[in-house]
Protein backbone atom coordinates (compact mmCIF):
# COMPACT_ATOMS: atom_id res chain seq x y z
CA UNK A 1 0.00 0.00 0.00
CA UNK A 2 1.27 3.09 -0.85
CA UNK A 3 2.22 5.97 1.50
CA UNK A 4 -0.55 9.08 0.80
CA UNK A 5 0.42 12.02 -1.56
CA UNK A 6 1.26 14.60 0.68
CA UNK A 7 3.90 12.11 2.49
CA UNK A 8 5.39 11.04 -0.71
CA UNK A 9 5.49 14.44 -2.15
CA UNK A 10 6.94 15.63 0.95
CA UNK A 11 10.16 18.03 0.04
CA UNK A 12 13.31 16.49 0.48
CA UNK A 13 15.39 20.02 0.28
CA UNK A 14 14.53 23.61 0.79
CA UNK A 15 14.76 24.33 -2.80
CA UNK A 16 11.41 22.18 -3.64
CA UNK A 17 9.56 23.57 -0.46
CA UNK A 18 6.69 25.31 -1.62
CA UNK A 19 5.54 28.67 0.02
CA UNK A 20 6.99 30.67 2.80
CA UNK A 21 8.90 33.52 0.94
CA UNK A 22 9.40 35.83 4.01
CA UNK A 23 11.18 32.91 6.11
CA UNK A 24 12.94 30.82 3.27
CA UNK A 25 13.67 33.78 0.43
CA UNK A 26 16.84 35.74 -0.32
CA UNK A 27 17.03 37.30 2.71
CA UNK A 28 14.07 35.23 4.52
CA UNK A 29 15.27 35.06 8.68
CA UNK A 30 15.39 31.29 9.18
CA UNK A 31 17.01 31.07 5.53
CA UNK A 32 20.01 33.48 6.78
CA UNK A 33 19.95 31.39 10.46
CA UNK A 34 20.38 27.50 8.39
CA UNK A 35 23.02 29.50 6.24
CA UNK A 36 24.74 29.91 9.48
CA UNK A 37 24.02 26.47 11.11
CA UNK A 38 22.59 29.20 14.43
CA UNK A 39 18.65 27.35 14.62
CA UNK A 40 17.31 28.62 18.28
CA UNK A 41 15.26 26.56 19.59
CA UNK A 42 11.59 27.82 17.38
CA UNK A 43 8.08 27.89 17.59
CA UNK A 44 6.49 27.81 14.10
CA UNK A 45 2.96 28.98 14.13
CA UNK A 46 0.53 28.77 11.48
CA UNK A 47 -2.71 27.23 9.79
CA UNK A 48 -2.84 23.66 9.17
CA UNK A 49 -1.21 22.39 5.89
CA UNK A 50 1.28 24.61 5.18
CA UNK A 51 4.61 22.60 5.68
CA UNK A 52 4.88 23.06 9.73
CA UNK A 53 6.64 19.12 9.77
CA UNK A 54 7.92 19.32 6.82
CA UNK A 55 10.10 22.55 7.52
CA UNK A 56 11.27 21.02 11.12
CA UNK A 57 12.59 18.11 8.87
CA UNK A 58 14.51 20.21 6.57
CA UNK A 59 15.90 22.48 9.50
CA UNK A 60 17.46 18.92 10.56
CA UNK A 61 18.22 17.54 7.54
CA UNK A 62 20.49 20.70 6.31
CA UNK A 63 21.67 21.07 10.03
CA UNK A 64 22.76 17.12 9.68
CA UNK A 65 20.73 17.15 13.72
CA UNK A 66 19.62 14.07 15.28
CA UNK A 67 16.07 14.63 15.02
CA UNK A 68 13.03 13.49 17.39
CA UNK A 69 9.54 13.96 16.22
CA UNK A 70 6.81 13.66 19.15
CA UNK A 71 3.12 14.67 19.16
CA UNK A 72 1.64 16.60 22.32
CA UNK A 73 -1.71 14.27 21.67
CA UNK A 74 0.16 10.65 22.40
CA UNK A 75 3.39 12.18 23.87
CA UNK A 76 3.81 13.23 27.64
CA UNK A 77 6.96 14.14 30.35
CA UNK A 78 8.00 10.35 30.24
CA UNK A 79 8.82 9.69 26.33
CA UNK A 80 10.33 13.54 26.58
CA UNK A 81 12.90 12.21 29.33
CA UNK A 82 13.21 9.02 26.94
CA UNK A 83 14.78 11.54 24.42
CA UNK A 84 16.59 13.27 26.49
CA UNK A 85 18.60 10.01 27.49
CA UNK A 86 19.56 9.16 24.00
CA UNK A 87 23.19 10.25 22.64
CA UNK A 88 22.49 13.50 20.46
CA UNK A 89 26.26 14.07 18.79
CA UNK A 90 28.03 17.04 18.72
CA UNK A 91 25.24 19.05 18.64
CA UNK A 92 21.76 19.00 20.35
CA UNK A 93 19.09 17.18 18.74
CA UNK A 94 16.35 18.72 17.33
CA UNK A 95 13.47 17.73 19.25
CA UNK A 96 10.14 18.61 17.17
CA UNK A 97 6.11 18.39 18.86
CA UNK A 98 3.84 18.76 17.08
CA UNK A 99 0.72 20.76 18.43
CA UNK A 100 2.71 21.96 21.12
CA UNK A 101 -0.01 23.86 22.65
CA UNK A 102 -1.58 20.91 23.82
CA UNK A 103 1.39 20.21 26.06
CA UNK A 104 -0.09 21.17 30.38
CA UNK A 105 2.19 23.30 31.90
CA UNK A 106 4.19 20.16 33.81
CA UNK A 107 5.00 19.42 30.24
CA UNK A 108 5.88 22.92 29.23
CA UNK A 109 8.26 22.87 32.31
CA UNK A 110 9.94 19.88 31.32
CA UNK A 111 10.68 21.44 28.01
CA UNK A 112 11.90 24.58 29.68
CA UNK A 113 14.80 23.25 31.38
CA UNK A 114 15.98 21.17 28.33
CA UNK A 115 15.93 24.30 26.44
CA UNK A 116 17.73 26.17 28.91
CA UNK A 117 20.13 23.88 29.38
CA UNK A 118 20.77 23.28 25.94
CA UNK A 119 20.15 19.66 25.81
CA UNK A 120 17.75 19.86 22.61
CA UNK A 121 17.01 22.66 20.11
CA UNK A 122 13.24 22.81 20.36
CA UNK A 123 10.68 23.06 17.02
CA UNK A 124 7.37 23.45 18.39
CA UNK A 125 4.32 23.56 15.68
CA UNK A 126 0.82 25.24 17.08
CA UNK A 127 -1.77 26.39 14.77
CA UNK A 128 -3.12 28.61 17.87
CA UNK A 129 -1.46 32.04 18.90
CA UNK A 130 1.76 30.80 21.13
CA UNK A 131 0.64 33.77 23.30
CA UNK A 132 -2.11 32.19 24.89
CA UNK A 133 -0.94 28.97 24.26
CA UNK A 134 3.00 28.37 25.84
CA UNK A 135 4.18 29.65 28.92
CA UNK A 136 6.04 32.94 29.41
CA UNK A 137 9.21 31.31 29.89
CA UNK A 138 9.41 28.85 27.65
CA UNK A 139 8.22 31.29 24.95
CA UNK A 140 10.85 33.88 25.96
CA UNK A 141 13.48 31.30 24.88
CA UNK A 142 11.94 30.65 21.52
CA UNK A 143 11.55 32.68 17.98
CA UNK A 144 8.12 32.54 16.86
CA UNK A 145 8.26 32.24 12.88
CA UNK A 146 4.77 32.67 11.43
CA UNK A 147 3.71 30.70 8.56
CA UNK A 148 1.43 32.30 6.09
CA UNK A 149 -1.47 30.54 4.18
CA UNK A 150 -0.42 29.40 0.67
CA UNK A 151 -1.49 31.90 -2.20
CA UNK A 152 -3.54 30.56 -5.60
CA UNK A 153 -0.05 30.40 -7.41
CA UNK A 154 1.40 28.13 -4.46
CA UNK A 155 -1.38 25.86 -4.17
CA UNK A 156 -1.83 25.74 -8.17
CA UNK A 157 2.16 24.99 -8.42
CA UNK A 158 1.67 22.20 -5.59
CA UNK A 159 -0.78 20.12 -8.36
CA UNK A 160 1.27 20.20 -11.21
CA UNK A 161 4.59 19.32 -9.22
CA UNK A 162 2.34 16.43 -7.91
CA UNK A 163 0.99 15.35 -10.73
CA UNK A 164 4.55 15.38 -12.73
CA UNK A 165 6.59 14.18 -9.91
CA UNK A 166 5.12 11.43 -7.91
CA UNK A 167 5.49 8.07 -9.20
CA UNK A 168 2.12 7.01 -9.08
CA UNK A 169 0.36 10.59 -10.82
CA UNK A 170 2.78 10.70 -13.15
CA UNK A 171 1.92 7.30 -14.87
CA UNK A 172 -1.14 8.64 -16.04
CA UNK A 173 -2.32 11.87 -18.28
CA UNK A 174 -3.76 14.65 -15.98
CA UNK A 175 -5.67 17.72 -17.43
CA UNK A 176 -6.84 20.30 -15.17
CA UNK A 177 -9.76 22.09 -16.63
CA UNK A 178 -10.52 24.30 -13.63
CA UNK A 179 -8.95 25.17 -10.49
CA UNK A 180 -11.54 26.38 -7.94
CA UNK A 181 -13.01 23.83 -6.80
CA UNK A 182 -9.56 22.54 -5.80
CA UNK A 183 -8.72 25.39 -4.16
CA UNK A 184 -12.31 26.11 -2.26
CA UNK A 185 -12.39 22.84 -0.82
CA UNK A 186 -8.59 22.62 0.41
CA UNK A 187 -8.84 26.50 1.97
CA UNK A 188 -4.97 26.99 1.48
CA UNK A 189 -4.29 23.58 3.30
CA UNK A 190 -1.25 21.69 0.85
CA UNK A 191 -1.77 18.79 2.81
CA UNK A 192 -5.79 18.68 2.38
CA UNK A 193 -5.16 19.80 -1.19
CA UNK A 194 -2.52 17.41 -2.39
CA UNK A 195 -5.46 14.22 -0.77
CA UNK A 196 -8.15 15.49 -2.00
CA UNK A 197 -6.16 15.21 -5.89
CA UNK A 198 -4.94 11.54 -4.86
CA UNK A 199 -8.96 10.92 -4.49
CA UNK A 200 -10.23 12.91 -7.46
CA UNK A 201 -7.47 10.06 -9.68
CA UNK A 202 -8.41 7.22 -7.73
CA UNK A 203 -12.08 7.77 -9.02
CA UNK A 204 -11.22 8.47 -12.22
CA UNK A 205 -7.91 6.03 -12.44
CA UNK A 206 -8.46 4.36 -15.31
CA UNK A 207 -9.75 7.26 -17.74
CA UNK A 208 -7.52 8.62 -20.13
CA UNK A 209 -6.85 11.23 -19.74
CA UNK A 210 -7.87 12.01 -15.89
CA UNK A 211 -9.92 15.65 -16.74
CA UNK A 212 -9.96 17.26 -13.20
CA UNK A 213 -12.75 20.00 -13.07
CA UNK A 214 -15.39 21.62 -10.26
CA UNK A 215 -17.31 19.23 -11.32
CA UNK A 216 -15.68 15.72 -10.59
CA UNK A 217 -13.84 17.64 -7.65
CA UNK A 218 -17.12 18.38 -6.01
CA UNK A 219 -18.30 15.01 -6.30
CA UNK A 220 -15.50 13.08 -4.91
CA UNK A 221 -15.39 15.82 -2.16
CA UNK A 222 -18.96 15.47 -0.94
CA UNK A 223 -18.37 10.96 -0.95
CA UNK A 224 -15.09 10.97 1.16
CA UNK A 225 -14.23 14.30 2.77
CA UNK A 226 -17.46 14.32 5.74
CA UNK A 227 -15.69 13.50 8.66
CA UNK A 228 -13.81 16.10 11.00
CA UNK A 229 -9.83 15.89 11.54
CA UNK A 230 -8.68 17.71 14.51
CA UNK A 231 -5.34 17.62 12.82
CA UNK A 232 -6.68 19.86 9.93
CA UNK A 233 -8.96 17.74 7.44
CA UNK A 234 -12.23 19.45 8.84
CA UNK A 235 -11.29 21.16 11.42
CA UNK A 236 -11.61 24.90 10.51
CA UNK A 237 -14.85 23.79 8.22
CA UNK A 238 -16.36 22.37 11.35
CA UNK A 239 -15.20 25.26 13.80
CA UNK A 240 -16.57 28.00 10.94
CA UNK A 241 -19.98 26.18 11.06
CA UNK A 242 -20.00 26.22 14.97
CA UNK A 243 -19.31 29.68 14.94
CA UNK A 244 -22.13 31.01 12.15
CA UNK A 245 -24.62 28.89 14.04
CA UNK A 246 -24.05 31.00 17.05
CA UNK A 247 -24.00 33.75 15.37
CA UNK A 248 -26.87 33.11 13.27
CA UNK A 249 -29.34 32.33 16.99
CA UNK A 250 -29.32 28.79 15.76
CA UNK A 251 -28.71 27.04 19.34
CA UNK A 252 -29.41 23.14 17.92
CA UNK A 253 -27.01 23.80 15.16
CA UNK A 254 -24.43 25.29 17.26
CA UNK A 255 -24.82 22.36 19.67
CA UNK A 256 -24.51 19.89 17.07
CA UNK A 257 -21.06 21.65 15.58
CA UNK A 258 -19.50 21.30 19.03
CA UNK A 259 -20.65 17.89 19.72
CA UNK A 260 -19.06 16.91 16.45
CA UNK A 261 -16.48 18.77 17.22
CA UNK A 262 -16.00 17.28 21.09
CA UNK A 263 -16.38 13.37 19.45
CA UNK A 264 -13.36 14.26 17.40
CA UNK A 265 -11.31 14.68 20.56
CA UNK A 266 -10.98 18.73 20.00
CA UNK A 267 -9.40 20.74 22.73
CA UNK A 268 -12.51 21.94 25.03
CA UNK A 269 -10.69 25.24 26.02
CA UNK A 270 -10.00 25.31 21.91
CA UNK A 271 -13.78 25.75 21.84
CA UNK A 272 -14.31 27.85 24.53
CA UNK A 273 -12.04 30.41 23.52
CA UNK A 274 -13.18 30.59 20.41
CA UNK A 275 -17.06 31.32 22.19
CA UNK A 276 -15.10 34.02 23.73
CA UNK A 277 -14.00 35.72 20.78
CA UNK A 278 -18.11 35.17 18.83
CA UNK A 279 -19.36 37.25 22.86
CA UNK A 280 -17.04 40.39 21.95
CA UNK A 281 -17.40 40.27 17.73
CA UNK A 282 -21.13 39.21 17.34
CA UNK A 283 -22.89 40.48 20.62
CA UNK A 284 -20.89 43.09 21.81
CA UNK A 285 -23.30 45.84 23.88
CA UNK A 286 -26.55 44.08 22.77
CA UNK A 287 -25.72 41.69 25.73
CA UNK A 288 -22.42 42.11 27.83
CA UNK A 289 -23.35 39.52 30.35
CA UNK A 290 -22.47 37.17 27.01
CA UNK A 291 -18.71 38.24 27.81
CA UNK A 292 -18.61 37.67 31.37
CA UNK A 293 -20.72 34.01 30.92
CA UNK A 294 -18.03 33.01 27.92
CA UNK A 295 -15.20 34.29 30.20
CA UNK A 296 -16.14 31.90 32.84
CA UNK A 297 -16.85 29.35 30.61
CA UNK A 298 -13.12 29.27 29.40
CA UNK A 299 -12.03 29.58 32.99
CA UNK A 300 -14.51 26.65 34.21
CA UNK A 301 -13.89 24.45 31.65
CA UNK A 302 -9.76 24.93 32.62
CA UNK A 303 -10.72 24.29 35.98
CA UNK A 304 -12.91 21.21 35.53
CA UNK A 305 -11.92 19.33 32.33
CA UNK A 306 -13.68 17.14 30.42
CA UNK A 307 -16.12 15.23 30.47
CA UNK A 308 -17.70 17.27 33.25
CA UNK A 309 -17.11 20.39 31.00
CA UNK A 310 -19.31 19.86 28.63
CA UNK A 311 -22.19 20.80 30.80
CA UNK A 312 -20.48 24.39 31.00
CA UNK A 313 -20.22 24.70 27.22
CA UNK A 314 -23.72 23.77 26.23
CA UNK A 315 -24.87 26.08 28.82
CA UNK A 316 -23.36 28.73 27.36
CA UNK A 317 -23.45 27.57 23.46
CA UNK A 318 -26.86 28.15 24.31
CA UNK A 319 -26.52 31.45 25.92
CA UNK A 320 -24.81 33.07 23.04
CA UNK A 321 -27.13 31.41 20.51
CA UNK A 322 -29.69 32.73 22.33
CA UNK A 323 -28.52 36.45 22.62
CA UNK A 324 -29.40 39.55 21.05
CA UNK A 325 -26.45 40.10 18.31
CA UNK A 326 -24.62 43.39 17.52
CA UNK A 327 -21.38 43.92 15.30
CA UNK A 328 -21.04 47.61 16.31
CA UNK A 329 -17.87 47.64 18.34
CA UNK A 330 -16.17 45.40 15.75
CA UNK A 331 -16.85 47.42 12.59
CA UNK A 332 -16.08 50.13 14.95
CA UNK A 333 -12.72 49.17 15.58
CA UNK A 334 -12.19 47.81 12.15
CA UNK A 335 -12.84 51.51 10.73
CA UNK A 336 -11.02 53.20 13.42
CA UNK A 337 -7.57 51.22 13.14
CA UNK A 338 -8.11 52.15 9.16
CA UNK A 339 -8.52 55.52 9.80
CA UNK A 340 -5.41 55.52 12.35
CA UNK A 341 -3.28 53.99 9.82
CA UNK A 342 -3.50 57.39 7.58
CA UNK A 343 -3.90 59.98 10.10
CA UNK A 344 -1.21 59.01 12.22
CA UNK A 345 0.38 62.23 11.75
CA UNK A 346 -2.05 64.13 13.04
CA UNK A 347 -1.35 65.87 16.66
CA UNK A 348 -3.35 65.83 20.13
CA UNK A 349 -5.69 68.81 20.28
CA UNK A 350 -3.18 71.03 22.85
CA UNK A 351 -6.59 71.31 25.30
CA UNK A 352 -6.10 67.08 25.46
CA UNK A 353 -2.21 67.09 26.90
CA UNK A 354 -0.85 67.14 29.83
CA UNK A 355 0.70 70.12 30.84
CA UNK A 356 2.95 69.19 33.97
CA UNK A 357 5.95 72.47 33.21
CA UNK A 358 5.28 75.87 33.55
CA UNK A 359 6.40 76.02 29.34
CA UNK A 360 3.58 73.69 28.30
CA UNK A 361 0.56 75.71 30.26
CA UNK A 362 2.29 78.65 28.77
CA UNK A 363 2.55 77.86 25.32
CA UNK A 364 -1.50 76.16 25.25
CA UNK A 365 -1.12 72.48 26.86
CA UNK A 366 -4.47 72.13 28.25
CA UNK A 367 -6.16 75.51 27.71
CA UNK A 368 -9.57 75.05 27.54
CA UNK A 369 -10.17 71.52 28.62
CA UNK A 370 -13.47 70.91 30.39
CA UNK A 371 -13.32 68.55 33.14
CA UNK A 372 -16.51 67.15 32.41
CA UNK A 373 -17.34 65.86 36.36
CA UNK A 374 -17.54 70.11 36.59
CA UNK A 375 -20.56 69.90 34.46
CA UNK A 376 -24.17 69.11 35.41
CA UNK A 377 -25.04 65.02 34.37
CA UNK A 378 -21.27 64.59 34.06
CA UNK A 379 -21.25 65.47 30.48
CA UNK A 380 -19.70 69.05 28.65
CA UNK A 381 -19.25 68.67 24.49
CA UNK A 382 -15.55 69.28 23.58
CA UNK A 383 -13.70 68.42 20.55
CA UNK A 384 -11.79 65.20 21.23
CA UNK A 385 -10.57 64.41 17.69
CA UNK A 386 -8.11 66.25 15.42
CA UNK A 387 -9.74 69.29 13.93
CA UNK A 388 -9.13 67.04 10.66
CA UNK A 389 -11.62 64.69 11.77
CA UNK A 390 -13.42 67.08 14.04
CA UNK A 391 -17.10 64.90 13.40
CA UNK A 392 -15.53 61.28 11.80
CA UNK A 393 -18.43 58.48 13.17
CA UNK A 394 -16.96 55.13 13.63
CA UNK A 395 -19.64 53.79 16.52
CA UNK A 396 -23.34 53.15 14.95
CA UNK A 397 -25.30 51.52 18.04
CA UNK A 398 -27.00 48.17 16.92
CA UNK A 399 -30.56 47.97 16.52
CA UNK A 400 -31.49 46.20 19.63
CA UNK A 401 -32.84 47.61 23.20
CA UNK A 402 -29.23 47.59 25.17
CA UNK A 403 -27.80 50.02 22.09
CA UNK A 404 -30.84 51.50 21.68
CA UNK A 405 -30.76 53.06 25.21
CA UNK A 406 -26.77 53.90 24.04
CA UNK A 407 -27.91 55.22 21.09
CA UNK A 408 -30.62 57.97 22.86
CA UNK A 409 -27.83 59.08 25.40
CA UNK A 410 -25.47 59.71 22.31
CA UNK A 411 -28.50 61.90 20.27
CA UNK A 412 -28.13 63.78 23.76
CA UNK A 413 -25.01 64.01 23.86
CA UNK A 414 -23.34 64.27 20.29
CA UNK A 415 -26.41 64.33 18.09
CA UNK A 416 -25.42 67.54 16.73
CA UNK A 417 -21.80 66.97 16.26
CA UNK A 418 -21.64 63.28 15.09
CA UNK A 419 -25.08 63.13 13.34
CA UNK A 420 -26.78 60.70 15.90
Amino acid sequence: MPAPLPERMRPRTLEDFIGQPRLLGRNGALKRALENNLIPSMILWGPPGVGKTTLALLIAETTKRVFHSLSAISSGVKELREVLARPSGLFPPIVFIDEIHRYNKSQQDALLGAVEKGQITLIGATTENPSFEINSALLSRCQVYILEGLGQDELIKMLHQAAEKDEILKTKTIQFDSYDALLRLSGGDGRKLLNLLELVVNAHFYENPIVINDDTVTEVAQQNLARYDKSGEQHYDIISAFIKSMRGSDPNAALYWMARMIHAGEDPVFIARRMLILASEDIGNANPTAMIMANACVDAVKAIGFPESRIILSQVVVYLATSPKSNASYVAINEALELAEKTAHLPVPLHLRNAPTKLMKEIGYGKNYKYAHNYEGNFTPLDFLPDELKGTKLYEPGQNARENEIRKSLQKWWGDWYGY
